[in-house]
């Protein structure tokens, strides 16, 4: 999980990473692309586990969760905090709406 910058927007609040899709990538090409530049890991990307469109007041997301396997350990490259969390653990967070409506349906 990564806990996104006070000054952004939803700031403080945690998520699983990722982020935009350029033009030209998939999904998944853009899962590795973010998980690069965010926090220095490559990932393989394996099957796609779902799919879920949230709006919040200022814009519309579409999470596209995938199984990953991770290739060496995630290093915060923009000063954001990270961390590896239980369910009990992810379940005390503070998390992006559309995190949780992605968790409440993996359980």
């Amino acid at each position: 999980m990564q806990r996104r910058p006070p000054h952004k927007a939803r700031g403080g609040l945690w998520e699983l990473p990722g982020g935009k899709v350029d033009p030209g990538e998939t999904d998944a090409q853009a899962l590795q692309r973010e998980l690069r530049e965010e926090l220095d890991m490559a990932v393989r990307v394996g099957a796609e586990l779902g799919r879920h469109e949230h709006a919040y007041g200022d814009l519309t997301v579409l999470l596209v969760v995938y199984r990953a396997q991770r290739q060496g350990e995630p290093r915060a490259i923009d000063g954001q905090s990270i961390r590896w969390v239980t369910e009990e653990q992810r379940a005390a967070l503070p998390l992006c709406d559309a995190d949780r409506v992605i968790f409440a349906r993996a359980t």
